[in-house]
C-alpha cells in the first residue's frame, strides 16, 4: 500500500510539472508576441489556456481521490495540500497571460509606440520566477523559493515605475491613453503572475517543513 501512495504521489508530481511548463510557454508566447509585435502569437496563448484548465479539473479530482481513499498524515498530507493551492495559482497564471494576450493584440492594433522598458525587465524577472518556484517544487527547495519571494519587490517596483511613466506619457499625449492603458494592464498581469509566482515558493515551504509564512508572519503545522 505504502509503495502504491509513493507512486501516486510521483504521478501526481508529474502532471502538475506539465501544468507549470504549459503556464511557462504561454507566458513565454504571450510576451514574445507582445515584445517582438507578432500578433499570430496571441492565439497560442488561448489554445494553451484551454489545456491548462484541463490539467487543474484533472488535478483537483487525483487530489480529492487520494484524501479520500489514502488518508496521508504529516508531510505527504502537507503536499498534497500544497499541490491543491499550487493548482489553483497555476491555473490564474494561465488567466493572466490570457490578458496580456488580449492586452497585447490591442497594443499592437493601435501601431503606437510607446516607451515603457521597464515592462521588459518586468517579463524577464516574472519569467525567471515562474520557472524558479516550479523548479523549487520539484526539487523541494527552499531556499530557492525563498529567492523568488525577494524577487517579487523588484517586480513591484518596476510595475510602479510603468504606472508613473505611462500617467506622464498620457498627460503630454492624450490621443495615444488607449494603447498606454493596454501597456499598464500588460504591466498589472506581470505583477499579478509574479504574485502567483510567490505564493508557489510559500506553499513549497509549507510543503517541504510545515512552515506557513504568508502574510509576514510564521506559523508551523
Amino acid at each position: 500500500m505504502e509503495r502504491h501512495f509513493e507512486v501516486k504521489i510521483e504521478e501526481l508530481k508529474r502532471i502538475l510539472v506539465l501544468m507549470g511548463a504549459y503556464v511557462e510557454k504561454a507566458l513565454e508566447e504571450a510576451v514574445d508576441a507582445l515584445l517582438k509585435e507578432d500578433r499570430s502569437r496571441f492565439q497560442k496563448v488561448h489554445d494553451i489556456e484551454k489545456k491548462i484548465n484541463d490539467e487543474q479539473l484533472r488535478i483537483d479530482n487525483f487530489c480529492i481521490e487520494l484524501l479520500a481513499k489514502q488518508g496521508p498524515v504529516a508531510r505527504d498530507l502537507r503536499f498534497i495540500v500544497a499541490v491543491i493551492k499550487i493548482n489553483t495559482d497555476l491555473e490564474r497564471m494561465g488567466d493572466q497571460c490570457v490578458n496580456i494576450a488580449y492586452s497585447g493584440f490591442d497594443y499592437l492594433q493601435s501601431n503606437v509606440p510607446v516607451e515603457s522598458p521597464e515592462i521588459a525587465q518586468m517579463v524577464l524577472d516574472v519569467k525567471a520566477m515562474v520557472k524558479q518556484s516550479l523548479d523549487a517544487f520539484v526539487q523541494g527547495d527552499e531556499a530557492m523559493a525563498q529567492a523568488v519571494m525577494l524577487m517579487d519587490d523588484r517586480v513591484d517596483e518596476n510595475k510602479n515605475a510603468v504606472l508613473r511613466r505611462l500617467e506622464e506619457w498620457m498627460k503630454k499625449s492624450p490621443e495615444h491613453i488607449k494603447p498606454a492603458l493596454n501597456l499598464i494592464s500588460i504591466a498589472r498581469s506581470l505583477e499579478r503572475l509574479g504574485d502567483h509566482a510567490t505564493n508557489i515558493a510559500e506553499d513549497v515551504i509549507f510543503a517541504s517543513s510545515g512552515r506557513d509564512i504568508r502574510h509576514g508572519k510564521e506559523s508551523r503545522l
